[in-house]
């Protein structure tokens, strides 16, 4: 492909900067998928358990987030790059599919799908760019995910504990060379000028992701009421439960889930702004797979006693939330409403005093946290008019 060529492939300024119809498409898929890790947890609700999870949440999203980035500095409506999104989806289906026994006897086929995506991107993006200075884009993710390709590929092949680290190496490895602009021998690192974003699009995709994730909580939500039926105090919980959502989409979108386009406008450094956006959505989506898990348990057992591990889930799935949501918060504007600390606190706070209690007082408890977090944001909003983003240099 001549350069001319490859050029038409990229976005122009002039362009509609929304998502698409394809990426809403290619978003389906991770319904499935973090369904499939907060089942997952729900039937190991340990530390092993919580550490799989991640680590397979961890290369969900990097295969999501390196989609999201590619179709903001490419034309989504190019032959080519929807090719491109819907191999990437076919594979991120495969993943999904796995993740149940994708530390038992689909090892392979997750990791074997995950490599598949970022070598046969790579390699079609070195391709079609051919001429283009962007090429050197795809030439440095294929030297990095080539490497990464070996813990994931050895991490299939041997079993527990081991294929637990090197695949846990593997996701550190490939988060760190994105973060760090793939500094690669003879191609040096990628220019942050090559990596021109659109706010608007981005900032789209993340909302449009963070509610997929809702609406995996919404789903098992549901599901576990139909499957256990509608006795008295499952009906209480669930109630709880959709409270908890409300108030989980209420906290992200007053303000930083607002302005994030124009934060990153008016940021001195855009893309690390994006970044740390990114890294905070991952925080918040983590915070709503432990708080599906904790639903599911909630609705179907509401009365007797709650173990433990129940409690960590049912209050530190929000309480991850929070911290995601502080994090989301800071990078727009360079500070954090004291709101957020103070509910992780409360919530942690309240541990000890729900052992002796039912689950559905647990959640309840949980739910009364966030809806005072609720109630002091839109008294904030009312006091004063709100202010401009502000992100830290």
């Amino acid at each position: 492909m001549t350069t001319s060529s490859a050029a038409e492939l990229m976005r122009k300024a002039g362009d509609p900067q929304r998502a698409t119809f394809l990426e809403l498409f290619f978003d389906l898929v991770f319904v499935l998928a973090l369904s499939q890790l907060s089942r997952g947890l729900a039937e190991d609700l340990g530390w092993s358990g919580a550490f799989r999870a991640l680590v397979l949440l961890g290369a969900m999203w990097w295969v999501w987030s390196s989609t999201a980035w590619l179709t903001d500095r490419t034309d989504p409506e190019r032959p080519v790059v929807q090719a491109l999104v819907i191999a990437t989806m076919v594979g991120s289906l495969v993943m999904a599919a796995a993740v149940p026994e994708a530390f038992g006897d689909t090892g392979l086929f997750f990791a074997g799908a995950y490599v598949a995506i970022q070598l046969g991107r790579g390699l079609v993006l070195v391709a079609v760019l051919r001429g283009h200075e962007l090429q050197r884009i795809g030439m440095r993710g294929l030297f990095w995910y080539g490497l990464s390709a070996l813990p994931w590929i050895a991490g299939a092949l041997v079993h527990s504990t081991a294929r637990g680290a090197l695949w846990a190496l593997a996701v550190v490895l490939d988060h760190t060379a994105g973060r760090i602009g793939f500094p690669t021998p003879g191609a040096g690192r990628t220019p942050k000028q090559d990596l021109v974003i659109s706010g608007e699009h981005l900032s789209e995709r993340y909302r449009q992701f963070f509610i997929i994730a809702l609406g995996e909580l919404i789903l098992v939500t549901g599901l576990t009421l139909s499957s256990g039926g509608f006795t008295a105090d499952r009906v209480a919980a669930f109630a709880v439960s959709v409270a908890t959502t409300v108030l989980l989409w209420r906290i992200y979108i007053y303000r930083a889930g607002q302005v994030l386009a124009e934060a990153i406008a008016v940021s001195a450094d855009p893309v690390r702004l994006a970044r740390w956006a990114s890294y905070a959505h991952l925080v918040m989506v983590a915070g709503v797979v432990a708080a599906a898990v904790g639903d599911e348990l909630v609705i179907a057992h509401p009365l007797g006693h709650t173990p433990p591990a129940w409690i960590v889930v049912i209050l530190g799935g929000p309480a991850l939330y929070l911290a995601g949501r502080a994090r989301f918060e800071h990078a727009v504007f360079g500070r954090v409403s004291r709101s957020r600390p103070i509910g992780v606190l409360a919530l942690a706070a309240l541990t000890p005093a729900m052992l002796p209690l039912p689950p559905v007082v647990v959640a309840t408890a949980a739910a009364v946290v966030l809806t005072g977090i609720a109630i002091s944001d839109a008294a904030r909003a009312r006091r004063r008019p709100p202010g401009p983003p502000s992100p830290p240099g």
